[in-house]
């Protein structure tokens, strides 16, 4: 994921722009459609320049974080005509969907744990994190 700004633009050019809230919406949905666990989104909007959002859901096997990722994957293209770009999904432990303005994070609870980034992106929110979770 080292692309050039140039790049970027070039790959977005004459793409449709997505409703980004619309876009969270599905995301947050089909996690919960996929029963993923412990789902919470932060915010990044005026925080930070990569996205607007990014979820972190964990799933119970490397299976469930593989079928909830490509699940995931192929809602958005249906929905949106989009292919986002996905890491991870071989070994299933880590999964990453860059979905552009929503950026997320399926894992499993060992994996998720050690790297803690809910902790790492909360930028000094008192409760830890600036989000909306489900259990």
């Amino acid at each position: 994921m080292t692309e050039r700004p140039d790049e970027i633009a070039a790959a977005n050019a004459g793409r449709t722009p997505i409703d980004v809230e619309d876009l969270h919406k599905l995301v947050l949905r089909s996690l919960d459609d996929d029963q993923a666990q412990e789902v919470v989104s932060i915010p990044l909007a005026g925080k930070s320049n990569i996205a607007d959002h990014m979820v972190l859901a964990s799933g119970r096997s490397t299976r469930q974080v593989a079928s909830i990722a490509v699940k995931l994957s192929d809602k958005i293209k249906e929905r949106f005509g989009r292919n986002v770009r996905i890491e991870g999904l071989p070994a299933a432990d880590w999964v990453l969907i860059d979905a552009d303005d929503v950026i997320v994070h399926i894992f499993r609870p060992e994996v998720r744990n050690f790297y803690n980034l809910e902790r790492m992106w909360a930028f000094g929110d008192e409760s830890g994190v600036g989000a909306a979770a489900r259990g």
